[in-house]
């Protein structure tokens, strides 16, 4: 049975650790080259997956709403080396692309990830895996060392920046912890105002 949305959920209780993957990610991100394509490329890419007449997601065939690096820009918080470019980017939905995340996209189609093609009962999930086999031969995609293009030197600044981010924000969770103890404990706990009062305040 499908399931239903919950009559009431409370929010997470966010930490700030927890964003360090996002983190990561724009420090890689940030120095990855963008390659804008021609349209004669764009074309090209489009009828190898079979969307020169309509454009949907590649891996699940629903409305497309962003393109998705086929092959992951970071893998265990390092660079992969690939770029942003066509050969390296698919039509997506946001709920593929979510699901995947830096996940190699064969394993993760046919993968149990929560809302994975699989997971999905997509229809024609190995007709799709054919054309995206074929769209990744169809260029050699883009690799860089960028250690060895940029110096060994200007990489470890560059990483030592990463890392002084990542401990400040480990220093922000423990001033954060303390916040949140002192506000439990405090004399006069924090109580819900009466709907009624909570009313008239939203009607004023």
């Amino acid at each position: 049975m499908p399931q239903t949305s919950p009559r009431f959920a409370m929010p997470k209780a966010v930490r700030i650790t927890g964003r360090t993957s996002s983190i990561t990610n724009s420090f890689v991100n940030g120095i990855i080259p963008v390659i804008a394509p021609s349209e004669a490329d764009i074309d090209e890419a489009l009828g190898i997956l079979g969307m020169s007449d309509e454009v949907v997601c590649a891996y699940c065939g629903d409305d497309a709403s962003e393109w998705d690096h086929l092959r992951p820009l970071v893998i265990g918080k390092q660079p992969t080396g690939y770029i942003s470019e066509i050969s390296n980017l698919v039509p997506a939905c946001g709920k593929c692309n979510q699901s995947k995340g830096n996940k190699p996209w064969r394993e993760w189609m046919f993968g149990a990830a929560p809302r994975s093609p699989k997971t999905r009962g997509v229809v024609d999930i190995e007709e799709r895996a054919t054309r995206l086999a074929a769209y990744e031969q169809w260029r050699t995609p883009t690799r860089l060392d960028f250690a060895e293009v940029v110096g060994a030197e200007l990489w470890q600044k560059h990483w030592e920046n990463h890392a002084a981010i990542v401990q400040l924000m480990r220093d922000a969770e423990v001033t954060v912890e303390m916040i949140r103890e002192r506000i439990a404990t405090a004399s006069t706990p924090l109580e819900p105002a009466p709907l009624a009062e909570a009313e008239a305040e939203s009607a004023a």
